[in-house]
């Protein structure tokens, strides 16, 4: 005869509690894509305030331009990836990365649209067969004085910086679902 073990009784089965939200709070992928569409529409209006001015403007406004452009741009994502992203660190650093990229083309993207201006825009097809990188070197070479424009990696730096850490401060206040 075999002994007799107690019988252990299985947990009770609780059923799911609908209505309830998961432990994890804000939408990372939905931050990042609104992020970056404002990143988008930032760096467009920026391209045609350039179109608009660039013939009045000097290179002390250009700067103070692309340096405010990049610091708008960087308030913007950053805001949205916080409000939308919640305390998500991948959230914050991909804003980042979409503010010192839409500060970026937001210059490059004005370049052929000054050419076209200036001559025709038959002169893009020309600048795409000649260099396609002539806005990119516009953009890190200093016209002027010749070697490297620090405005430009400062810019990035800015945009970075401000999406970053409004992402952060805005995230960090969300409450935690």
């Amino acid at each position: 005869m075999q002994p007799m073990y107690p019988m252990h009784g299985a947990p009770p089965f609780q059923a799911p509690h609908f209505g309830q939200r998961p432990s994890t709070s804000g939408h990372p992928v939905g931050a990042v894509f609104l992020g970056f569409f404002a990143s988008l529409i930032v760096s467009m209006l920026y391209s045609g305030l350039i179109l608009a001015t660039y013939k009045d403007m000097t290179v002390t406004m250009a700067n103070s331009f692309y340096l405010g452009h990049a610091l708008i741009n960087g308030a913007i994502v950053g805001c949205l990836i916080g409000l939308v992203g919640h305390r998500n660190t991948g959230a914050h650093v991909s804003g980042a990365v979409i503010a010192a990229l839409g500060a970026f083309f937001g210059y490059t993207n004005a370049f052929p649209l000054i050419i076209a201006d200036g001559q025709s825009p038959a002169a893009i097809g020309d600048m795409m067969q000649l260099d396609p990188f002539i806005p990119a070197k516009a953009w890190w070479n200093n016209e002027t004085e010749g070697g490297v424009d620090w405005f430009s990696p400062l810019g990035l730096l800015l945009a970075a910086a401000a999406a970053w850490g409004l992402a952060y401060l805005i995230g960090r206040s969300r409450r935690q679902a």
